[in-house]
């Protein structure tokens, strides 16, 4: 029984061989299937095998340089591993003779492999440019200047170059006819990639003349933008705004449209105050001896009020009798006292900036009260800390009005009429 069986198994495997071999040598596309299936498995072994080594040695070597980062990103972008897939297709071009086929065959074998490792060579290098720009991204450099649009258009350019080397090699003509066809096509080339243009000039030109940088908040009305600027591409940049919702605006518009930069302002170390102050108009009025000298226990008054009387009492005495009639005679209002002990406390306060402008200054009386402006720099540009500042010196200055006999300007609310009508009633 073991011997039939036996027979058996040695019958099936003879006469599986003989056609298979049959197979092979009476048909040539079984002879091409076999090799491709063979070339695929030794191609991929040898491809992990190189990609693996290359990876080892350039890891190594770039630790030993200083500079492990780039040895990191080149594994990430599979730079070796399309290396590791382009040096084997060297090796099954020249072993493509050994092959029993067509010369017609063989030739579309040999542009196909060829193309394939064009296609890889290209890969290796777009992954290179794309790690140095993340080597680029993490250093200091690319808080002020990003590189991503240069990469964006060089791998464009990269994968027109490698679009061309493979058309021309599937075609078998010369890469220069392919390159004289794109001239006559150039009027649709130029509208297709008219955005790519606009946005490579544009982008060129703030580079240059530092219009823009990744962190600037800027402002830009017309596109919905006030933020700041967290990433900057070829075709686009990305602004955060405050509430947190992003912005894509066209490169092209930011070079050809205005837009508000704010990074001078934090770089100058002052970020401006600019605020008013409406005084009812019915509080303003001169000031009395009395009311001069219970002023006088404001230190930040003191030089004013010595030197402000000096001068009107000089100015008086010119007058002669006329002073008598006090319509005649210069003399103090509680609104300029006020306005000179405002600007005697920005000049003392110890977070605003000494050395830039400070004004305190009565603007044209409107229906809505007499504005009278506080205009100074903080010494900090941060958004809250500003806002504190801002805050601590229009609190003192609120609280401080009553003292100068002067009142908030507030136009009547509902409550202030009912009080009003209350009143009259209880009067009648």
């Amino acid at each position: 029984m073991q011997q039939e069986d036996a027979s058996i198994t040695d019958s099936i495997a003879t006469y599986s061989s003989t056609l298979f071999n049959d197979l092979v040598r009476d048909s040539e596309w079984a002879g091409i299937a076999i090799f491709i299936l063979s070339v695929l498995l030794v191609f991929l072994g040898v491809a992990l095998l190189i990609s693996r080594a290359l990876g080892t040695i350039a890891r190594r070597a770039l630790q030993m340089a200083g500079r492990p980062e780039w040895a990191q990103g080149l594994i990430r972008r599979r730079v070796f591993r399309h290396i590791g897939y382009a040096l084997p297709l060297l090796a099954i071009l020249s072993n493509l003779p050994m092959l029993a086929i067509r010369p017609d065959l063989a030739s579309l074998l040999t542009r196909v492999i060829t193309s394939a490792g064009i296609v890889f060579v290209f890969l290796a290098l777009i992954g290179v440019l794309r790690t140095w720009e993340d080597v680029y991204s993490a250093s200091h450099r690319a808080q002020t200047r990003s590189i991503k649009g240069y990469v964006e258009l060089a791998r464009i350019l990269l994968w027109a170059v490698c679009t061309i080397l493979v058309v021309s090699v599937m075609m078998d003509r010369s890469p220069l006819l392919m390159l004289s066809g794109l001239g006559a096509l150039s009027a649709v080339l130029l509208l297709v990639f008219k955005d790519t243009l606009l946005s490579l000039v544009a982008s060129t030109q703030m580079s240059n003349y530092d219009m823009l940088r990744l962190g600037d908040w800027i402002e830009m009305p017309q596109a919905g933008a006030d933020g700041f600027v967290i990433d900057m591409a070829l075709h686009t940049v990305k602004v955060q705004n405050w509430d947190k919702t992003v912005t894509t605006i066209p490169t092209y518009k930011l070079f050809s449209e205005s837009f508000r930069n704010w990074r001078h302002m934090f770089e100058s170390g002052g970020r401006r105050i600019k605020r008013t102050l409406r005084i009812d108009a019915s509080t303003v009025r001169f000031l009395t001896e009395k009311e001069i000298s219970e002023l006088r226990r404001y230190a930040l008054l003191t030089e004013y009020l010595d030197s402000k009387q000096q001068e009107l009492e000089a100015t008086n005495r010119q007058l002669g009798e006329l002073s008598s009639i006090p319509a005649n005679r210069r003399r103090l209002t509680n609104i300029g006292t006020f306005r000179a002990y405002a600007k005697a406390y920005i000049e003392r306060h110890p977070e605003v900036r000494q050395d830039m402008t400070m004004i305190v200054r009565m603007m044209e009386p409107q229906s809505e009260g007499i504005p009278i402006e506080v205009y100074c720099f903080s010494n900090n540009t941060a958004w809250v800390e500003y806002e504190r500042i801002q805050g601590d010196i229009f609190d003192h200055l609120l609280a401080i009005l009553p003292e100068f006999w002067l009142r908030l300007y507030q136009s009547p609310a509902g409550s202030d009429i009912a009080r009003l009508q209350n009143f009259t009633r209880n009067q009648e």
